[in-house]
């Protein structure tokens, strides 16, 4: 006789199992089915729009599978010429739309309405936090009517005395590279310039980059942060937050980030200090901003925060940091490429250059080497000229995004609300409407009388709208100071052609393997 030993599951137990299996796949089905019904919709309103195939999951990134930072650069460009001012692209499974006519431009970041970043900044958030590039709503509001005042022109006027110093450090650097015969690569020499030079007036130190013979481990860390933005973006699998923080290369961004805000953070709670101390000896002598020689003292962006602030209680130390390293990145990597790519445009027009050396000459003449004032680098138009040409071909951030906070139509094209929108700075500025010939390095395009009745959007090497850039005029004064300090010094002619020269752009658009110069003492 059989014994019963239990293992055979009874009827009740093997249909309650099955309703629960069976209630949870349904459960987890009907959002996934839903998910697909509303993507079909969505996905029917996008293909309206002309754009490469996409495919499941990787969306159009397939094409950027396997390739170098200056191939996808191309092939972005290409993409980018192929169509109409507008197309759609899939990142992921996300669609975006992208720009490129200045009349479509205007539509979107023209008004107030669409000023929140695209969703791809958030991969910078663990950097930059809610600063100005990355914060919106309400906030970006009150920290941009906080900072602005910080930009006065009284204030620039006292950095240009820390665009002197460096840059006369800068041309001393270069000297025995003068003459050899041997081309060299002037970028590292820039960014190292442009660090001294961001560090002391975003946050008031001296890191003496240019001539501390070891790598600057802030600059390192900023260089390989923004590379891993690059990385991440080209791989659809590393976008979600949860995958990426797990990731080899989200435990490296974790390690760079503790450099770069311990650094700003020490930074933040010295001048902190600083300040106190100063505001004590200010209501004992009466002399806030002057030193025993009776000079005013150098205030830094930094400085000029914590003052607006003090007491207030609107910004907290955190937010404070996050305005700060803000600054830094916008102010280091953007200057840097801008001066070397004008540099490296100069080297190819000599005419142009000689030009610009007759204008630098009559401004200081017979060899002076007094530091440029604001009024010199006011005096300097063609070199502005020059500066602003080289920001048309090579605009220092070639890309940026927005979010739309309603439905639009743009070319004919309906686009949803929600819908992430790219800006091809890059490619509206090759506009042959607005810059005929537009390969062509022509300073004399922004001459007044040639920008009286262009296009208000046809150019945008620092955006435009409510949420433009709001230290432009701290930029076009560094870089007049900087390229005019090298240009006082030598004659310079480039190695490569602008066909050689290849483009990486990775958040900025930099020059692949630096620019290479020769240089030839003028004095």
């Amino acid at each position: 006789m059989a014994s019963s030993t239990g293992s055979e599951p009874t009827p009740m137990v093997t249909t309650t199992t099955t309703v629960f299996y069976g209630t949870l796949a349904f459960l987890l089905f009907v959002p996934f089915l839903r998910w697909l019904i509303r993507r079909a919709r969505m996905s029917q309103i996008y293909e309206k729009i002309p754009g490469p195939k996409a495919y499941p999951f990787v969306g159009t990134l397939h094409l950027f599978f396997g390739k170098k930072p200056h191939e996808i650069f191309t092939l972005i460009d290409q993409r980018t010429r192929r169509y109409d001012g507008i197309h759609r692209i899939w990142i992921g499974m996300t669609p975006e739309v992208r720009l490129s006519k200045a009349e479509y431009v205007e539509q979107i970041i023209g008004a107030s309405k669409h000023i929140e970043k695209s969703n791809m900044y958030r991969f910078i958030g663990d950097w930059l936090g809610e600063g100005l590039l990355t914060s919106k709503g309400d906030r970006w509001f009150r920290h941009r009517k906080l900072i602005t005042p910080t930009f006065h022109f009284n204030i620039l006027d006292g950095f240009c005395e820390v665009f002197a110093e460096n840059s006369a450090i800068l041309v001393e650097r270069l000297r025995v590279h003068a003459d050899t015969g041997e081309p060299v690569n002037v970028y590292p020499f820039i960014t190292k310039a442009a660090l001294d030079i961001i560090c002391e007036t975003a946050m008031g130190v001296k890191v003496h980059a240019q001539t501390n013979v070891e790598d600057n481990a802030y600059v390192n860390a900023v260089y390989e942060l923004s590379s891993l933005f690059m990385y991440r973006f080209v791989r659809p699998w590393l976008h979600p937050d949860w995958v990426f923080k797990h990731s080899s290369s989200g435990r490296r961004q974790r390690a760079l980030l503790e450099v770069v805000h311990g650094y700003t953070r020490k930074v933040i709670q010295e001048r902190k200090t600083a300040l106190l101390e100063g505001n004590r000896i200010a209501e004992e002598s009466n002399h806030l901003t002057e030193n025993e020689f009776g000079r005013r003292k150098r205030l830094a962006f930094l400085d000029l925060l914590l003052q607006s602030v003090s007491g207030s209680g609107l910004l907290s130390d955190e937010d404070v940091r996050e305005e700060v390293d803000t600054f830094m990145f916008e102010g280091h990597d953007t200057t840097t490429a801008g001066i070397s790519w004008a540099l490296f445009l100069l080297a190819l027009h000599p005419e142009v250059q000689e030009q610009v050396h007759q204008e630098i000459d009559s401004i200081f003449p017979d060899g002076s080497d007094r530091p440029a004032t604001m009024q010199d680098l006011n005096a300097m138009k063609l070199l502005e000229r020059c500066i602003k040409e080289t920001l048309r071909l090579y605009p220092s951030v070639a890309f940026f995004g927005r979010t739309l906070s309603e439905d639009v139509t743009v070319g004919g094209y309906h686009v949803p609300a929600r819908t992430f929108v790219g800006i091809h700075t890059y490619n509206v500025h090759r506009d042959e409407r607005f810059f005929p010939d537009a390969e062509t390095f022509d300073p004399d395009r922004f001459l007044p009388e040639n920008c009286e009745h262009r296009h208000p959007y046809a150019y945008i090497p620092f955006s435009a709208g409510p949420r433009n850039c709001i230290g432009q005029k701290f930029a076009l004064l560094e870089e007049k100071s900087v390229l005019s300090a090298v240009l006082r010094r030598y004659r310079i002619r480039s190695q490569r052609t602008r066909t050689e020269q290849l483009i990486v752009n990775e958040l900025i658009t930099r020059p692949k393997d630096g620019i290479l110069l020769f240089l030839e003492s003028r004095k």
